[in-house]
């Protein structure tokens, strides 16, 4: 289960970052093509807008994309280095603002001033405790109409799978015959997609929409996009909830067409 410190450490010391972070959309041929084919047209009706978050930036891979929707974008993350790394690659903007956080406040922002929160590929090594912390963080930060994005785990909900991952004789066989997926991909396995619709609920927000997906898995659905509001948002509804098994051939599709239109 990986910690708080776990994170500070893997994400500020030892992982290489061969890439900025661009290694990890390989699937889809690209960030870019990550971004435009995959993250953009899940969020495309809440952008520009005056004041966005981007949680846990790593090296700026969404940060560059970002940037361009927005008036103000304040990026907070847990390790130094990452936000010392942002700092450099964005130099030359002058609408970034940067903070080192605790992993799970995000006391450094005015309260009911940000009209988006965006997290992508980052809280899903979150475990619950660090998730419903941030929720509540959220309910102080978000403006009335604003919108929080956030992509966390969904593995916990697999809690039969993850007792047999831990036999390893068993582990083996079930992995050979494709009953258990290979990697969980250092997801928390304790978080799930009804604890963030429970988490929203408890701060006075609401879940409006949760994509469950397949994420470098053949079955299971280990992540989740949950869409997150305050109760007197205009964009206020009951929630809608997908389970989206399509999604990895989806980026196979897009990784193919990188080809013809990305260098």
């Amino acid at each position: 289960m990986p910690s708080l410190e776990d994170n500070k450490i893997k994400w500020g010391t030892t992982h290489a970052w061969t890439h900025h972070g661009d290694e990890w959309s390989e699937a889809w041929g690209g960030a870019a093509m990550q971004w435009h084919s995959m993250i953009l047209p899940r969020i495309h009706r809440f952008l520009p807008t005056k004041r966005i978050i981007e949680i846990a930036p790593g090296h700026g891979r969404w940060t560059q994309f970002l940037c361009k929707y927005t008036d103000e974008l304040i990026i907070v993350d847990l390790s130094e280095n990452c936000i010392d790394v942002c700092k450099k690659r964005f130099s030359d903007l002058n609408n970034i603002y940067y903070h080192v956080s605790d992993g799970k406040s995000l006391s450094m922002v005015p309260d009911n001033a940000i009209d988006f929160i965006f997290s992508f590929d980052s809280l899903v090594h979150a475990d619950d405790d660090v998730m419903e912390h941030y929720i509540c963080e959220i309910s102080k930060k978000i403006s009335q109409d604003g919108v929080a994005f956030i992509h966390h785990s969904n593995l916990g909900e697999y809690g039969f799978q993850l007792r047999l991952s831990k036999i390893p004789k068993l582990r083996a066989a079930l992995r050979l015959i494709g009953v258990l997926e290979k990697s969980f991909h250092w997801r928390s396995p304790s978080m799930t997609g009804r604890k963030m619709i429970d988490f929203s609920a408890a701060c006075g927000l609401r879940c409006i929409s949760q994509e469950l997906v397949n994420w470098g898995t053949k079955s299971m659905l280990i992540d989740c996009f949950s869409t997150i509001v305050r109760e007197d948002s205009k964009w206020i509804r009951n929630i809608k909830i997908m389970r989206n098994n399509l999604f990895m051939r989806d980026a196979e599709r897009t990784k193919l067409l990188s080809s013809l239109y990305c260098d």
